[in-house]
């Protein structure tokens, strides 16, 4: 068992899952540089999703390592991982999952409250995330009453308040309409890197899969290949190498 490179926050070895007796992952391996967004395409079924189980600790590869810095995930227990989850990560699903009973910023706030800050605190920080999200004016609303766009806002900043080191996003926008759609991804993709927060995205549209650093594609549980995607202020140009799987 070796330990990642120094610069990768994020790095998986030779994953292997299975599920009802079928395979996830198969052999699956990559790493994240601190604060890349990084996107995980391939079509429905390909593995994305148990992907992003694996590296947030969600689930244990029955074959693997997965290390986040200098700590194997892989060999911690469910507590430890737990604690990693609530202290380090954000998780954003692909619909918004928000509690009822709370307005906005509440919902928002939840990660820190959970966390012993004040409640003072923490609906600052909460109002600010959503002021940045274009739904300040939605934080004393309740779920019911948002649309789904908005109440997918309130989830990123969620998972933005605690200001993790990771979030990992799971098809975020995937409910959404196309406009809806790119705001979004756009909203998050700039708050992540003016923080320095790593982003894991998966996702099965290119178009989202183009605001990413890099995209590694997946197919029947298999790493197919690696794109590098050109810095923002370039206009033309895209390597691509592809890997075995």
């Amino acid at each position: 068992m070796a330990a990642p490179p120094d610069h990768e926050v994020l790095w998986a070895h030779a994953l292997h899952v299975t599920h009802n007796g079928s395979p996830a992952l198969t052999g699956v391996s990559l790493g994240v540089r601190e604060g890349e967004i990084l996107a995980v395409g391939g079509p429905r079924g390909s593995g994305k999703t148990t992907l992003l189980q694996c590296l947030s600790g969600q689930l244990l590869a029955q074959e693997g390592e997965v290390w986040f810095s200098s700590t194997p995930l892989h060999t911690m227990g469910p507590s430890a991982r737990e604690r990693l989850r609530r202290d380090r990560f954000g998780w954003i699903d692909p619909a918004p999952v928000l509690v009822p009973e709370l307005n906005a910023w509440e919902n928002a706030a939840l990660p820190l409250m959970l966390r012993g800050v004040s409640r003072r605190r923490a609906k600052t920080a909460a109002l600010e995330w959503l002021d940045r999200l274009d739904i300040g004016d939605c934080a004393r609303k309740r779920p019911y009453v948002l649309l789904q766009a908005e109440r997918q806002r309130v989830a990123i900043a969620r998972a933005l308040v605690p200001a993790p080191t990771v979030i990992f996003a799971d098809e975020p926008t995937a409910p959404l309409h196309r406009a809806d759609r790119a705001q979004v991804l756009r909203t998050l993709t700039t708050a992540a890197r003016s923080h320095g927060i790593t982003v894991v995205l998966a996702t099965h549209d290119t178009d989202t899969a183009a605001l990413a650093d890099r995209t590694v594609s997946l197919l029947d549980g298999r790493h197919v290949n690696t794109v590098h995607l050109p810095p923002v202020s370039e206009t033309e140009g895209r390597a691509a190498c592809s890997l075995s799987a």
